[in-house]
């Protein structure tokens, strides 16, 4: 792939609320760069240098525990930027998660020393932070109350049901599933199985296929299981 020079560098739509000055001097000092998929932008006790706008692809962003569990905390897409970098760059901590690029990645790299300026600076750089930053939170809200007052067979469905999207063919493996809703394989590999036996979907290797999708749905969004 080709990787364009500063002047043709795309810039990220993150950025159009921002006036146009304000984005070329943005522009003017960051890198782009094209991550292969499977590459870890970041992990824990590396400090943030950049501030990352994806132009392209989904970098995910997970949580290893002590116990060796891990929880996808969520996801960052084209035209985001990355809360728990900002949230770094904001206090010069380091990073206490890790990000993994899912796809293949066309990322806008500002560096840290623009960052700190124009927070400082520029009352729209501020405003659009910590109006990404405010959203992003609440979305991590939501994570926290599912994780604690939501039983797992219900996020299990609603988790195959937003990862098949318009199809009925989930690709992930039964670790994979684990980690998306931050519980042990067994326990998905049980739920996996009851779901089966009741008709909504066929496992096979690293494949499920929902095969009744409005049962699974229903199951989903329902506060008692037991009455569906």
């Amino acid at each position: 792939s080709k990787h364009p020079v500063s002047t043709t560098i795309q810039r990220p739509p993150f950025l159009d609320h921002l006036p146009e000055d304000l984005q070329a001097q943005i522009m003017r000092h960051a890198r782009q760069q094209r991550v292969k998929a499977g590459t870890e932008i970041f992990g824990p006790g590396k400090p943030a240098q950049n501030l990352y706008l994806l132009v392209s692809g989904t970098l995910r962003v997970q949580k290893l525990a002590e116990s060796g569990r891990e929880m996808v905390l969520y996801r960052v897409h084209a035209g985001e930027s990355c809360i728990l970098t900002t949230a770094c760059l904001l206090a010069h901590e380091d990073y206490a998660a890790t990000g993994i690029a899912e796809t293949v990645l066309e990322v806008i790299a500002v560096p840290q020393t623009v960052f700190d300026e124009l927070i400082a600076t520029s009352e729209a750089f501020r405003g659009l932070i910590f109006k990404a930053y405010s959203r992003r939170i609440t979305d991590l809200l939501t994570v926290i109350e599912e994780v604690a007052f939501r039983r797992v067979d219900l996020r299990l469905a609603a988790k195959l049901i937003d990862l098949a999207g318009d199809g009925d063919e989930v690709r992930a493996t039964h670790q994979d599933l684990a980690i998306e809703l931050g519980t042990a394989r067994e326990v998905v590999s049980r739920q996996l199985q009851d779901f089966q036996r009741r008709g909504w979907l066929a496992l096979s290797r690293g494949t499920l296929t929902i095969t009744n999708r409005d049962a699974l749905a229903r199951f989903a969004h329902s506060a008692d299981p037991i009455a569906v």
